[in-house]
């Protein structure tokens, strides 16, 4: 319905000659691009609101799932619910909706997540974008980058109640996190995936410097890639605090290329 509605305004542009916003836009910068934009641990599709609308105002599609039990699907997590569930989330979205050439950001552990999608779908991905997120290697899960739980963050029915957690609050609210999505390693063997352009975008902190964010190493691995590396001053949520800088950014990424 998104696109129909872009490719109904182009039709009024041509026909009427009025340059109505959209239609400026379409001027201006020829591409309008179908962002999939997958949330980090504990969150959901709620918390990129804000994103959503803001690409969209500029005529772009935007779609933000929320995984297997977390956000309005809390309900569902289970002990089973794994990062493959996660996966299998974006894969069967973009089947069932039917999406191609698109522009897939990860955000955190929603790194984990796009990496098994790249290796599954890769012929349907225009470009992908990882926010402050998890690069990994073939193999590897998140606790593998990230190392083991600290004793702070509680693992109870097989779910981990991050430190940051507040159960207190009313919904919507960062919710605990199936602790296999964390274990589950992931596959990335697909050629056409590690041939895919990226982009990875560290969000830096004001007390932080570059070189010491570099040093993380889902930066290094991306920079291995010759993915484009890109910062933003910023926390790790820019989705809550800068969202305005962030959806710049989502706009002028999918024009990166990578480098041999």
């Amino acid at each position: 319905m998104k696109n129909y509605l872009l490719q109904m305004t182009f039709v009024i542009c041509v026909f009427t000659g009025v340059l109505l916003p959209a239609c400026k836009h379409n001027a201006e910068n020829n591409e309008n691009y179908t962002y999939v934009i997958v949330h980090g641990a504990a969150g959901g599709g709620w918390s990129w609101k804000t994103i959503d609308k803001l690409l969209t105002s500029d005529s772009h599609a935007v779609y933000r799932p929320t995984l297997t039990g977390l956000g309005e699907k809390v309900h569902l997590a289970n002990s089973d619910t794994n990062l493959t569930t996660h996966i299998d989330d974006i894969v069967n979205l973009i089947l069932f909706e039917e999406l191609y050439d698109i522009v897939l950001v990860a955000h955190s552990y929603g790194g984990m997540v796009v990496t098994g999608v790249m290796d599954r779908l890769p012929e349907r991905i225009h470009h992908v974008i990882f926010l402050d997120a998890a690069v990994p290697d073939d193999g590897m899960s998140a606790l593998d980058i990230w190392g083991p739980l600290p004793s702070s963050h509680k693992v109870q029915d097989d779910r981990v109640y991050f430190s940051w957690l507040d159960i207190s609050k009313p919904f919507p609210r960062d919710v605990p996190q199936p602790l296999k999505t964390l274990t589950e390693p992931v596959s990335f063997k697909n050629t056409l995936a590690r041939q895919l352009p990226a982009t990875f975008i560290a969000f830096v902190s004001p007390d932080q410097v570059n070189e010491k964010r570099a040093s993380n190493s889902s930066w290094q691995r991306a920079e291995a890639r010759g993915w484009t590396i890109r910062t933003l001053n910023s926390g790790h949520n820019a989705n809550r605090s800068h969202p305005m800088e962030l959806a710049e950014l989502l706009k002028t990424a999918p024009k990166d290329s990578n480098q041999p």
